[in-house]
């Protein structure tokens, strides 16, 4: 049995929409490496030592420390975690004998400088804690730095539960 003439012009048709769209496809990948590669870069940040002092049962927060290096200056702007409600920048001072902390907007990081997050100065506040942290445990956080240009950068981080005497060794290897 002959197929009819219309039959391979529909054929023809089908194959031709199929070119064009992966003609369109590439072209729009090509575009994308053309951006990326255009683009200027973000402000590389390092991050080192990053752990968080363990709870006990019942305990609703906690504090996330670790040293962060930017490459370009920027600014901590935010940070994400699942473990608890709210993550919070947020700074500790001595005013006479008072010992205050609250949260900051932002932490700014110059580029090549360290800036540590430690007991006692910056760190992260971990609130409304959804579980108990154990020592061994992992607890991921998510940074956000932002750049001068106003773009920002997530930065993914693993931090060690670490138990309380554990962290005065961490903060040594900080220094």
């Amino acid at each position: 049995m002959r197929r009819p003439a219309w039959a391979f012009r529909r054929l023809e048709q089908h194959a031709s929409a199929a070119r064009r769209r992966r003609a369109a496809k590439l072209g729009s990948l090509i575009l994308l490496a053309c951006a990326a590669v255009s683009a200027p870069a973000l402000a590389q940040v390092v991050v080192a030592n990053p752990w968080v002092r363990a709870t006990v049962a019942q305990q609703r927060s906690s504090g996330a420390f670790m040293r962060i290096t930017a490459s370009r200056d920027s600014r901590l702007v935010e940070v994400r975690t699942s473990v608890a409600a709210v993550a919070e920048i947020h700074e500790m001072a001595m005013h006479g004998d008072v010992m205050t902390m609250h949260a900051v907007p932002a932490l700014e990081l110059r580029a090549g400088k360290a800036v540590d997050l430690e007991p006692g100065g910056y760190h992260v506040m971990l609130m409304g804690l959804k579980q108990q942290l154990k020592a061994g445990d992992t607890v991921r956080l998510t940074l956000v730095v932002e750049g001068q240009d106003h773009r920002r950068e997530l930065v993914e981080v693993s931090a060690a539960v670490k138990p309380l005497a554990g962290a005065a060794d961490e903060m040594h290897k900080m220094r």
